[in-house]
């Protein structure tokens, strides 16, 4: 290639911006392009979340009503979480909550914790042949209280495309903390449609609330968007591979698919998020360490992890994109 380009952002690599205008005012990105076809934007200030990706030209992820909304708008009361819900490709939720605002052991949460409103601080951007690697930390700590980091890794391919995403979350406080995080991966039009294909092999599922058990025949299909639906929530206990499990959607009227695949023994609980509303049209493909059900729910239940001061936990996920049937269908083989 390098006989070919004068400047190598020609092809592909990394670039940083600044939104401006708007509730994202001052936003920080990168944009990302492999030289593959596939693009992304990671949100510094907003965790080093993905906001937006599309693959040969065509848009991946879901982006909520409210667009970009930087962090000092966020509104940590009651369900003042969705105010500046941007979705985007996916949302980190946690650290110490995720799910329905609660109060546990006489401390209030918000909706789905605080740490996808925290900005990140780049640590490292480095690119060689392969492709390129990208780290952040994000503090999510108090004073007199929670002290969790999260130190995040993206490695984008130069040779395929797919994204692999590492976080470790350490305790640096001196006393237990719960922990808890899903990835809010969130799957918008044209990927997302009445045509397209979800797959999520599963020895079991579980409707959250009456609506979505009333709906049980039409968990794993989307539907074409209508007025004044109400979203479902299906819990799956999702068939590893070698540890590893995967899950997808694919398009075949314009060929494009997407399979995310993490491991299920740090991320054992799997959360389909369908709504199916006029603009609000998205579909929520969610790896966690637990369920959307709230801490104190959770702590009751006896399943709230807690991690000891000093210790640390590790997570993954890659995301593989897709442009034929047979590429996608080789991840799911049955």
């Amino acid at each position: 290639m390098k006989a070919y380009v004068g400047n190598p952002l020609q092809i592909r690599g990394a670039e940083q911006y600044t939104l401006q205008g708007g509730k994202g005012n001052g936003m920080r990105f990168i944009y990302v392009r492999n030289g593959l076809g596939l693009d992304a934007w990671i949100s510094l200030d907003r965790c080093a979340d993905i906001s937006r990706v599309s693959y040969k030209g065509v848009n991946y992820a879901f982006m909520s009503p409210c667009g970009y909304v930087a962090p000092q708008y966020y509104n940590p009361e009651g369900k003042g979480f969705l105010d500046s819900f941007t979705a985007g490709f996916f949302t980190t939720c946690g650290l110490t909550a995720v799910g329905a605002p609660c109060v546990d052991e006489g401390e209030k949460l918000p909706m789905h914790g605080t740490v996808s409103n925290i900005p990140a601080t780049l640590t490292r951007l480095e690119e060689d042949e392969r492709g390129l690697t990208i780290e952040a930390a994000v503090r999510d700590g108090v004073l007199f209280g929670k002290k969790l980091l999260l130190k995040r890794k993206y490695f984008i391919s130069y040779t395929e495309s797919s994204i692999k995403l590492a976080d470790t979350v350490i305790n640096e406080g001196d006393c237990d903390s719960p922990f808890m995080i899903l990835y809010h991966c969130n799957m918008g039009y044209p990927l997302l449609c009445e045509e397209s294909r979800i797959e999520i092999p599963h020895t079991s599922i579980s409707p959250q609330d009456k609506n979505a058990a009333d709906n049980m025949e039409t968990a794993a299909y989307p539907e074409a968007p209508q007025a004044r639906i109400a979203e479902r929530c299906y819990y799956y206990d999702v068939t590893p591979k070698d540890g590893r499990a995967n899950v997808g959607i694919y398009n075949g009227k314009i060929e494009k698919g997407l399979v995310i695949s993490y491991d299920k023994s740090t991320l054992p609980c799997f959360t389909e998020w369908k709504m199916m509303g006029k603009t609000d049209y998205v579909l929520g493909l969610e790896p966690g360490n637990c369920n959307p059900v709230g801490r104190d729910v959770l702590r009751k239940n006896g399943k709230l992890r807690i991690l000891a001061p000093d210790e640390s936990e590790k997570t993954d996920l890659e995301f593989k994109f897709t442009s034929t049937e047979s590429e996608f269908k080789q991840f799911f083989p049955n």
